[in-house]
């Protein structure tokens, strides 16, 4: 039976209160590096503890060295417009979404704080709750304490968590250490994007992309590290190519990628031959192609691959079990991504 209150929750469409969707509504990758151009990292011997991982390569969050030497503190905020219209699905998405960074990293996360603006007068704020419920479901699936937070009254709803973690220092996955001679996994399917897309223009439901936004990382996460892997990043708003060029850009090495290996969502091709690309996505594209050699790489599949997802898996340099190789990192060309 239907009560009134899920009844209420189905006739609204948060998507429609956003200009964009989830990761896709990120700064570009381009216009975001320039802003960052001028800040310089902490000077050595700055602060309490040491800046492990910081400004210089764009990696997943923030690493210091705690006094002691024996653990890396990680730090990272994430937060986006709705990327679903289901509050307690979007919440959970975006708190996987958050808890990611730290995975990324090598982490393992411990308290998250959540990050919430809404359009009080024109959303109850019974779908607000529901939106921190799902956050809530996810961080005790990750076994994160989720204490208070911060809250603004804005025009558009916006949710995610700050999410602080620890890692061994000795350990960490980073963008910036991949060599020559190895493989790169990715743990989930590309497709996000344009399904969420098709669902904002249609209303049009996808629990296949729900279900992998809504996945954490752990398991990928630690499987990495068993493997003695040493770069990894995930997969959000700049796409698999903008990912990829980062952490090839950041080890000073090229990317082949072997485009028929990628694993996408059911529906995703189909959203993509009917249109439903986002502007960040279209940037992502832009911003890559300079240092790209695309092959015969079509459009479509270039949209693809370069499609802003949400919640994505992770792209690991190395080999993990059920992860599919996509391709390999080489010494540095004239290109730093190869498709082929």
């Amino acid at each position: 039976m239907t009560t009134t209150a899920s009844a209420d929750r189905a006739r609204v469409r948060l998507t429609g209160y956003a200009r964009g969707g989830g990761c896709a509504c990120k700064i570009p990758p381009g216009e975001l590096e320039a802003a960052l151009a001028g800040l310089v990292p902490s000077p050595k011997g700055f602060g309490a503890a040491e800046l492990l991982v910081g400004l210089d390569n764009g990696d997943d969050a923030a690493a210091v060295l705690l006094p002691g030497g024996g653990t890396a503190l990680i730090a990272t905020a994430d937060f986006f417009t709705p990327v679903v219209d289901d509050p307690f699905d979007w919440g959970r998405i975006a708190a996987a979404n958050a808890l990611s960074d730290v995975y990324a990293m090598g982490g393992r996360p411990l308290v998250a704080v959540n990050l919430l603006a809404w359009p009080r007068e024109v959303l109850p704020f019974e779908l607000a709750r529901e939106v921190m419920r799902g956050g809530l479901t996810v961080a005790r699936e990750a076994g994160c304490h989720v204490a208070g937070g911060h809250s603004v009254d804005d025009t558009e709803p916006k949710y995610g968590m700050a999410v602080t973690g620890i890692a061994d220092p000795a350990r960490l996955l980073r963008n910036d250490t991949g060599r020559p001679g190895v493989p790169l996994s990715l743990t989930k399917p590309l497709g996000t994007g344009v399904l969420n897309n098709r669902h904002k223009a249609t209303g049009e439901d996808f629990p296949q992309a729900v279900e992998t936004m809504a996945a954490l990382n752990r398991d990928a996460a630690e499987a990495a590290l068993a493997a003695g892997v040493v770069c990894a990043t995930d997969v959000t708003g700049f796409g698999l190519l903008g990912h990829l060029y980062k952490l090839a850009r950041a080890s000073g090495v090229t990317a082949v990628l072997d485009t028929a290996a990628v694993p996408y969502l059911d529906g995703a091709r189909d959203a993509v031959r009917d249109g439903f690309i986002s502007g960040g996505t279209r940037r992502n594209l832009d911003w890559v192609a300079p240092h790209t050699d695309f092959g015969r790489t079509g459009e479509p599949n270039r949209l693809l691959l370069a499609d802003a997802q949400t919640s994505g898996g992770l792209l690991i340099a190395g080999e993990i079990p059920g992860a599919p190789v996509i391709g390999e990192l080489v010494a540095a060309t004239e290109h730093t991504l190869v498709l082929r």
